[in-house]
């Protein structure tokens, strides 16, 4: 008898969770919930990193009930501390088989149910990313507004970068533009968006919900991101500075047949055939 095919993934909504045992069934269900009606391929990948509570044992009972569910667990972790957000993006990224990619925090602070607009509206446009902005819908302190005014002020001097929440996890990407990103580096899934501007991808924001945390500890405050978001944008800039151009041309066997067709084959993976 023949192995039957797998079905097909068109999404891999991939999720980093640090000690959230209270909310990975909560975002499972809702990310099935909002996935299932509208009848495509998905999976849902947790990267659990380094969690000390009770994460990974309500993972693998949820493995139980539900198919599309998939569990990675980070390695080389610090006692009592995950690898970072980072990193635990580059490993989902890498073992998510689907053509698109969407992220977002395992906290339930993004909602699950913006994933059927943000697949329309990158259907509709044919953009490379999706950008979820929450900043409509935030009810921060004037502390965090000031510092959040003041971080974008230093990301578009010092990077040229007009998105206005890259604070926001949920954002929809094709896969091979999630393969390409930097995530080894600490810090970098600040910069996903910028990053993919400057493979010279495409990128929209559209606005998203937000919603307060309900269990769980917050892993960021103003003061453990501000100086080190600082840094971390220099030394995107130093990346940038860095950076050449990787375009290249796949030339046919005869090149004096001058009808010959060449392959463009673009820094972002798109592959353009010319005649």
């Amino acid at each position: 008898m023949s192995r039957q095919s797998e079905p097909h993934i068109r999404l891999s909504v991939v999720a980093p969770a640090h000690n959230e045992q209270d909310n990975v069934q909560p975002l499972i269900e809702q990310i099935a919930a909002a996935l299932e009606p509208i009848g495509i391929g998905y999976e849902i990948v947790i990267v659990d990193d380094g969690s000390t509570d009770a994460t990974a044992q309500r993972l693998l009972q949820l493995m139980q009930t539900h198919a599309q569910l998939r569990v990675l667990r980070m390695l080389n972790t610090p006692p009592s501390k995950g690898n970072g957000q980072s990193a635990a993006f580059h490993a989902g990224f890498r073992a998510a088989r689907g053509e698109l990619i969407a992220v977002l925090d395992a906290d339930l602070q993004n909602d699950p149910a913006d994933l059927p607009a943000m697949l329309a509206k990158l259907d509709e446009t044919g953009a490379d990313m999706i950008q979820g902005d929450r900043s409509h819908a935030r009810r921060d302190t004037l502390i965090r507004r000031v510092s959040s005014i003041v971080g974008r002020l230093f990301r578009r001097m010092l990077l040229g970068d007009t998105i206005r929440d890259t604070g926001c996890s949920l954002r929809l990407m094709r896969r091979i533009i999630a393969l390409q990103l930097p995530l080894q580096f600490r810090g970098m899934h600040r910069f996903i968006p910028v990053t993919a501007r400057q493979m010279g991808c495409t990128v929209i924001e559209m606005p998203v919900n937000h919603r307060p945390r309900v269990a769980g500890e917050a892993k960021y405050g103003v003061w453990n991101r501000a100086i080190p978001g600082l840094i971390d944008c220099i030394a995107v800039r130093w990346m940038r500075s860095r950076r050449r151009p990787v375009d290249a041309l796949s030339i046919g066997a005869d090149q004096a047949d001058t009808s010959a067709t060449v392959e463009v084959v673009s820094q972002s993976g798109t592959t353009t055939v010319l005649s």
